[in-house]
């Protein structure tokens, strides 16, 4: 999840990797590993929404928590994929793909209570100088970039912080960003979280990948 500063916008100040960076093939899709805190108030909020709940459901003790933040490069224009309030960035061209309830489906009538999830062209990875053991490089083949970015536009609706599918994890922006990637054929299982730490919500998005 992404939530932190744009130089764009009204997010703040803050570390970010601009779209303007064309270092490295021009096709590419790498993923960063962002320790929860980076990011806002937002991202900060889904660990501890989740550790509550493990707490509930009496899971491993609390690990370090990371979100997942995607930068897809193609023909010189990076899109950053993110999960964010829909009430956060007014910019018309953010690249809007699904937007969705926040904590009930009751909840997302209001505004104040729905994300959106965007595959924003020009886009960014905010906070990315706190990324751990990141870019990691997932292809530089343009067939299967090309493939992240036509499958965004199927990701489902689901209420952030649900298990509404019985997937055994609340859905989330890891949540998203796994199921893309499962969807699009890369090996879930040669993606690692950084040592000592964990991704909640990954886990939902490769199970949902597999129903479908």
């Amino acid at each position: 999840m992404t939530f932190a500063p744009s130089p764009r916008g009204s997010r703040g100040a803050g570390v970010v990797l601009m779209a303007t960076d064309d270092r490295g093939p021009q096709s590419r899709a790498d993923l960063y590993w962002l320790p929860l805190g980076a990011g806002g108030w937002f991202v900060r909020a889904n660990g501890r929404v989740y550790e509550w709940l493990s707490a509930r459901r009496q899971l491993p003790p609390a690990a370090d928590l990371y979100h997942s933040g995607l930068l897809l490069t193609t023909d010189n224009t990076s899109y950053a994929v993110e999960m964010g309030p829909v009430w956060n960035v007014s910019e018309a061209d953010r690249g809007v793909v699904c937007e969705g309830p926040v904590g009930s489906r009751w909840l997302g009538r209001f505004r104040a209570f729905r994300y959106e999830v965007r595959c924003w062209p020009g886009g960014y990875i905010p906070d990315v100088a706190e990324a751990v053991g990141s870019p990691v490089r997932l292809t530089a083949d343009p067939a299967r970039v090309a493939a992240l970015l036509a499958v965004l536009e199927e990701v489902p609706a689901l209420t952030w912080g649900r298990d509404e599918l019985g997937t055994g994890e609340m859905w989330n922006s890891n949540s998203v960003v796994a199921w893309a990637l499962a969807r699009t054929g890369h090996d879930l299982d040669t993606i690692r979280v950084p040592a000592g730490g964990r991704a909640p919500g990954w886990h939902a998005g490769r199970v949902l990948s597999q129903r479908t």
